[in-house]
């Protein structure tokens, strides 16, 4: 039994890689083959859609772990003005989606608008959560990313993560 809890806990954070989707006309993108599964395990398909706060891409996170998400965000202290823009955003914007058995998600208008998000998109692993990007906004913000200056090295924010 402790086997199978080690190996649930090492599922829920394995959403990673890029993946270059096509949206079909209805606003539709299918989920990587190689996650469906997990997620239905997860949340029976069940999952949650959101725009980023800090960023023009959208947030999708399996209803198992939005649920932990959207409980510290609804905790935060409501008289700060920072506070009350992020749960705003990030709940203000959820939505619950349905993967399908083809493993499809159908992205509101709405979410579209707000990311920019055309045909092309970009789906990026962030452990227990993927992001959406237009494929151009993506494109510029790697490479943009690439070559700014900030004013903390790598090796400060890493720590000590060696790569």
């Amino acid at each position: 039994m402790v086997f199978f809890v080690k190996l649930w806990r090492i599922m829920v954070d394995m959403f990673r890689g890029i993946h270059n989707i096509n949206l079909d006309g209805k606003g539709r993108l299918a989920i990587p083959t190689k996650y469906r599964a997990a997620i239905n395990d997860q949340s029976s398909g069940n999952m949650i859609i959101t725009v980023d706060p800090g960023e023009k891409c959208l947030l999708l996170y399996p209803l198992s772990s939005w649920n932990d998400i959207e409980k510290q965000i609804n905790d935060l202290p409501a008289f700060q003005k920072n506070s009350r823009r992020v749960q705003r955003l990030l709940v203000g914007h959820a939505e619950d989606i349905q993967m399908d058995k083809a493993g499809r998600i159908l992205i509101s208008q709405p979410l579209r608008s707000i990311a920019e998000l055309s045909k092309k998109i970009t789906m990026i692993g962030q452990g227990k959560k993927f992001e959406i990007w237009g494929n151009n906004i993506w494109e510029n913000k790697i490479s943009k990313w690439r070559t700014e200056e900030t004013d903390e090295s790598e090796e400060s924010v890493l720590g000590g993560i060696r790569i």
